[in-house]
């Protein structure tokens, strides 16, 4: 196959959608091409600030996605490039020093981190963070077994993926991480007849289930979970990746109830939304037990954790969320649009359930059957109502009302609604007024099923024509 040449930086800034369709197509996830395709969320964005995207015809959209908790300051936040500014002469990699930065950075992470958390790692990702609270706790406790919930979703590195509770992303790199065990979400009772064996280094759970479909426990379960863990010797992870940075009305998702783990895991929004970053915090003395003296010290290390200006916009975010007071804002905004979306649910028998806290929201649609439409689009549309349901209201809302929003990985009849923290009531209301009118429009879910097929075809002859 003739593969092209390479392409600078500025020729690349002149790819049009279509080029930059078939370079994904070609030289990329193909099948992700496909998927992206059925829906036409395969746009070509050219511009973003704040709550804002713009594509390559100029279209305006009003981002609810916001980069799946990755963007809570917004798109492009000037605070996050002026700071990038002020460093731009410093060294970003030096791996035979200690960086001035990165030791800022961890002494800011202990004073807002609950509790004693004073010890951090920084890394890349949130799935190399959860790598290395996994490998924390097995080196701190001597003991092998980790527990985590069904639906939960922690990334898709070897590790990570050997504590995710769906079938689907694990069965092809089977064997994982041996002695990985699932247990219910939000069931304390069983959490406490796995612990009482006495062999769990660790168990690892979200404060709120982002991709499992924004599933909140009831009051107390983290409480709960808290006491068993010290109960039986076992350390508490809480993956904080998506909670996290002020999302569900607190900096940190587990002090709604007060509750400090012995390993705290954030990533996303972390970076500022400019820099991909991760890290995680704990105790002094499980670091030590674990990493502590000159003879562990490498044990568990990164090339690129803690680098200059990753740090940088790290510390600049934390600044920035304290100084607009995003956690409050996330709560209050997050009330107002609950109390809207509720409202939609009572007139709409389409959702299921509304849920969630802060701006983390889940809408949870009734299931689709599959029909004669799949005759129509090649079995897309019965592979869409089944996989990915949540994406034809997505597909509605960007294509009809361009408001950006997407599914939830381990439940694909929710979808979920996260934008930036700096998101206004006027914008809330767009897209909850764009709901109801997508359901007003399509009284049925074959309604909805079929208003979807239309734009299918019509974005596939669009695209023949093309």
């Amino acid at each position: 196959m003739k593969k092209g040449r390479p392409l600078t930086v500025e020729e690349a800034l002149k790819l049009t959608r279509g080029q930059m369709i078939e370079a994904h197509k070609q030289y990329g996830n193909g099948g992700l091409v496909s998927v992206m395709g059925l829906l036409n969320f395969d746009k070509q964005f050219v511009r973003a600030q704040g709550m804002r995207i713009w594509d390559d015809a100029g279209n305006e959209y009003l981002d609810f996605l916001g980069g799946y908790g990755s963007v809570n300051l917004g798109h492009n936040p000037p605070e996050i490039d002026a700071a990038l500014e002020k460093v731009k002469e410093l060294p970003n990699f030096v791996q035979a020093s200690l960086q001035t930065m990165a030791g800022a950075l961890v002494q800011t992470l202990a004073a807002i981190a609950p509790g004693d958390l004073q010890r951090s790692f920084l890394c890349n990702s949130g799935a190399e963070a959860v790598e290395g609270a996994l490998k924390l706790a097995r080196a701190a406790t001597g003991k092998k077994k980790l527990i985590y919930c069904e639906g939960g979703f922690h990334g898709k590195t070897m590790g990570a993926l050997s504590v995710t509770g769906r079938d689907k992303y694990k069965q092809p790199f089977e064997p994982l991480v041996p002695e990985c065990v699932a247990i219910p979400y939000a069931d304390a009772d069983a959490l406490e007849d796995e612990l009482k064996k006495g062999d769990a280094a660790g168990f690892i759970v979200e404060p709120i289930q982002g991709e499992g479909g924004v599933n909140v426990p009831p009051n107390g379960y983290l409480q709960k979970v808290r006491e068993i863990c010290s109960r039986y010797g076992t350390l508490l992870i809480l993956d904080e990746i998506q909670t996290g940075m002020g999302r569900t009305g607190k900096m940190f998702a587990c002090e709604h109830e007060d509750v400090v783990p012995d390993i705290l895991v954030i990533s996303k929004s972390f970076g500022g939304g400019v820099v991909p970053f991760g890290a995680f915090i704990t105790t002094d003395a499980i670091w030590n037990t674990a990493y502590g003296g000159t003879q562990k010290c490498l044990l568990h290390t990164s090339t690129f954790g803690g680098n200059t200006r990753a740090a940088t916009a790290a510390l600049a975010a934390i600044q920035s969320a304290l100084e607009q007071d995003l956690p409050g804002k996330a709560a209050s905004q997050g009330r107002y649009f609950m109390e809207k979306l509720m409202d939609l649910h009572r007139r709409h028998s389409v959702i299921r359930e509304v849920r969630g806290r802060g701006l983390l929201i889940g809408v949870e649609f009734e299931e689709l059957k599959e029909g004669a439409l799949d005759k129509l689009t090649g079995g897309a549309i019965g592979r869409l109502s089944n996989e990915y349901f949540a994406s034809l209201v997505a597909g509605e809302l960007q294509n009809r009302y361009r408001i950006i929003t997407a599914y939830t990985l381990n439940n694909p009849n929710v979808i979920r609604l996260e934008p930036p923290l700096i998101v206004g009531k006027e914008e809330i209301d767009r897209v909850v007024e764009a709901l109801d009118e997508i359901l007003n429009r399509n009284k049925s879910l074959l309604g909805l099923t079929m208003s979807t097929a239309r734009n299918f075809l019509g974005g596939l002859l669009e695209k023949r024509k093309g």
